[in-house]
């Protein structure tokens, strides 16, 4: 028999402001080890975009939002070698690719898909 008492053992805990600035720390040195890590082309492309790193509970997502349908498409094709990038510093994580805004739905791919869209374009 098991009694819970206890509000905690129904509800999360609210992160204290060491959780938040920790994890505002995780993003930054993610998202410069990423970015140092990219070629000039994807760091070129990336330069023409909002784009930051994002944590929660399930995955890390790197979030890039587009200004035009042209660098959305140009981020698309460099999906596969931004994925596997992003999988050797980070194993689960998705890539959320967002075109301009009312023109089309997010792409999302989680890295460890990475063989299926390699195996398309190949």
């Amino acid at each position: 028999m098991y009694c819970f008492n206890d509000d905690s053992d129904f509800h999360p805990m609210q992160p204290t402001s060491a959780d938040i600035i920790l994890r505002q720390q995780l993003e930054h040195s993610i998202s410069k080890y990423f970015y140092e890590a990219c070629d000039r082309t994807i760091q070129n492309l990336l330069s023409h975009c909002r784009w930051y790193v994002t944590t929660d509970a399930s995955a890390m997502t790197l979030v890039i939002e587009c200004t035009d349908q042209v660098t959305n498409w140009r981020i698309l094709q460099q999906i596969v070698p931004m994925g596997t990038l992003l999988q050797s510093i980070v194993s689960s994580a998705k890539i959320r690719v967002c075109p301009p805004e009312s023109q089309g739905i997010p792409f999302e791919m989680r890295v460890d898909e990475i063989a299926v869209y390699r195996d398309m374009a190949g």
